[in-house]
Parts: C-alpha cells; structure tokens; sequence
C-alpha cells in the first residue's frame, strides 16, 4: 500500500495535538489501520498503548510488520478484523481514523480498490456509530477527508452528538485557492473551534515551511 502525504499530514498533526494534549490518553484506537502509518506516527510522539484494527489481510500483514520493526513494537497491537466486531466494553481515550473516501462516488469495479477508496465497508453514519461505542466520555478523534466531503461529515457528528474543536484545513500549494483535505479534531463537549491552514509548496513549488516543521521528525530529507 502506498503512504500519502495527507495520511503524514494527518499523522504528525494529531501526534503534535497529543504531545502538547493528551496527558490523559493512555489507549488509541487506529480504525482502518492500513499500512499503520497513523500508529506508527502517534507512537513515535506519545507513550499510549495502541491498538490498530484492519480488515483486509495484506493491509494487516503490512501492519505487523511495521509495528515489529518499530522501537515501539511493545505499545502497537494490529487486530484483523471488522472494526465493528470489537467488544462494545473496549474503550478509548482518543481515536484516529483515515476513512475511505468518496461515499457517494461512483466505484471503480476493482473491489480492493473500491474498499480503500470508498466507504464501501464502512459509512460515515457507521463510523460514527463505532466512534461512539468506543470512545470514552471524555475522549476525542480526530479523522482525515477530502474538504468537499468534511462538512458532510461535521454535520452528521454533531447529529450524533460530537462537536469539532480543531481542523486544519490543507492545500496543494499558496498557488491554489481551494483546501483539498481537512484533519478534524472532535469531542463529545462543544466549545471554541481553533482553525489551521496548511499549504504543501510554495509558489516555486518548494516546501513551506510550516510544513517542514510539521513533518519534519517523521521524513528522511525536507
């Protein structure tokens, strides 16, 4: 599986809102963990056990894989399976979910394609639902989507009673005038909504800076 940059964005984003955040979450919960880009990412910034779910087994073989390899192998558990077959009682101080995109776009015919790119297996309504079941009271999760589908989504959070507290609203470059991404922050308390823009270049098609900083700790060369 290939790693996106919008999945390292999303990453570093929520490792960096956990350091400075979370002093009270001691267990994550990845859902569609995929290559355990996320997992790997939280763990390198935050000491809570995590736990990742997958359903499709190569995806799975990729995570174990990852996770063994990792100086954080002892903290990071890949379960294979549908995320909606984990015990209700199972709960989490913070969730992190890259869902597949496109809902209400048409497939591609490819199933596995389909699977990683649409919510095939999983809807938002779905997600949601998960979320709720196994989020503690007081947790938050934080969720990577195409701009043009977040407001959908926002919406039918706060329908099921989760309001967002963070978005960092994300664009190809300072020479684009639309966000193509947005990474979401949300929790059960509603409250003052912090909002953040991200551009990936510049206008010399360079890295800014802003991203530099950001995803600095986690590529080889920026």
């Amino acid at each position: 599986m290939k790693v996106c940059t919008d999945a390292c964005i999303q990453g570093a984003f929520t490792a960096q809102h956990l350091a400075l955040h979370g002093h009270a979450v001691n267990r994550v919960l990845d859902i569609g963990a995929g290559t355990g880009l996320l997992s790997l990412m939280v763990a390198q910034r935050h000491v809570a056990d995590i736990t990742a779910v997958e359903l499709d087994p190569g995806a799975a073989l990729q995570s174990r894989e990852n996770f063994a390899a990792s100086p954080w192998a002892d903290r990071l558990h890949l379960r294979e399976a549908d995320i909606r077959t984990l015990p209700a009682g199972d709960q989490f101080d913070f969730i992190i979910t890259n869902p597949p995109f496109y809902e209400a776009a048409l497939k591609s015919g490819d199933a596995k394609k389909d699977q990683a790119m649409h919510a095939t297996n999983l809807s938002y309504a779905a997600l949601l639902e998960v979320i709720a079941t196994h989020l503690t009271i007081a947790g938050q999760f934080s969720v990577l989507l195409p701009y043009t589908e977040f407001e959908q989504f926002k919406k039918m959070a706060e329908e099921a009673g989760f309001y967002m507290r963070r978005i960092l609203r994300v664009r190809q470059s300072s020479r684009h005038s639309a966000y193509f991404r947005a990474v979401g922050i949300f929790e059960r308390a509603p409250g003052e909504l912090v909002t953040e823009d991200l551009d990936i270049y510049d206008a010399n098609n360079v890295y800014t800076l802003p991203f530099v900083d950001l995803l600095r700790d986690y590529y080889f060369k920026l």
